[in-house]
């Protein structure tokens, strides 16, 4: 529906809840209040504001206490939501209004029968055993003996098993992507340390003769892979960061950004470095300085 104040108008779901719905849908109060069995029974013309509706009409104010109208019935605002966000499909949480179970049927669909019940189980491993008593209630209460279902029923479980397979999934598939990513890096590395490695003999070769030892050699050529490896540590961080905000900028995705994940990204990043340039710094260390020296 649209919901309209003064000037300002915008389109949203209005959802009919009775009071026990806000713990059952773990829905939080962040300003106002919430609405009572009695004010549900009444058939009040209260409505809760969730923050994408309230900053939409009303930027900055705090809207409690003011009118406005859901189509052509004025409500008033008795609170507004804490935010939610985004949930797994990408919608938003928090673009809503929420009014009484009985005003929402009566003064705005003008129906007797509510579309989606939401019910709450004990625990856990009660949810199975939940079904299937809500299922036998449903089925005894439509009467329908021998005859399918005519509604659905959805289980949290089952819904969790499957975001957890899709985030197995996902997870596995990022992290084979990240490993050859890797190992396609480490080679990168251990090429441009062999390169180096060649070109610079002559100086490996001055180093040595004027007094360097072999360990002073393999920690330069391991300091400057890991170095260089950091570098794109470095790249690569900041260009994720930066995609993560230019994405969260251009649409309505909240950028939440873990500094220790990037930390050890950037860690994992030198120590790969520092393993693929043992070979190329042991192999500068193990190069005698008259040989070296005579090198073209």
């Amino acid at each position: 529906m649209s919901v309209r104040w003064e000037a300002e108008t915008a389109n949203t779901s209005v959802v009919g809840m009775a009071p026990e719905g806000f713990r059952i849908r773990n829905i939080a109060i962040g300003s106002g209040r919430l609405f009572d069995p009695e004010e549900s029974r009444a058939k009040r013309r209260v409505a809760i504001l969730g923050p994408t509706v309230a900053r939409n009409l009303f930027g900055g104010t705090d809207p409690t206490g003011l009118q406005v109208r859901l189509g052509r019935v004025p409500f008033e605002v008795i609170g507004v939501t804490e935010p939610k966000g985004m949930d797994a499909n990408g919608m938003d949480q928090d673009d809503l209004v929420i009014v009484p179970l009985e005003t929402a049927m009566r003064r705005l669909a003008n129906v007797t029968y509510v579309q989606m019940i939401y019910a709450q189980a004990g625990g856990a491993d009660a949810l199975d055993r939940a079904e299937a008593e809500i299922r036998a209630l449903l089925r005894r209460q439509h009467r329908l003996s021998a005859k399918p279902d005519d509604f659905t029923i959805q289980n949290q479980a089952t819904l969790l098993e499957t975001e957890r397979e899709t985030s197995r999934s996902m997870t596995l598939l990022i992290g084979s992507v990240a490993g050859i990513s890797l190992l396609v890096g480490g080679v990168g590395i251990l090429a441009v340390m062999l390169i180096s490695v060649r070109e610079r003999t002559r100086e490996i070769g001055l180093r040595r003769a004027l007094g360097a030892r072999r360990r002073d050699i393999r920690t330069q050529f391991l300091l400057e892979s890991g170095l260089l490896a950091g570098a794109g540590g470095l790249l690569g961080v900041a260009g994720g960061v930066g995609a993560a905000l230019l994405v969260s900028s251009l649409g309505y995705w909240e950028t939440l950004i873990s500094w220790p994940a990037a930390a050890i990204g950037f860690a994992f990043s030198v120590s790969i470095g520092l393993v693929f340039g043992i070979y190329p710094a042991a192999r500068a260390a193990t190069l005698e300085p008259i040989q070296a020296l005579r090198a073209e």
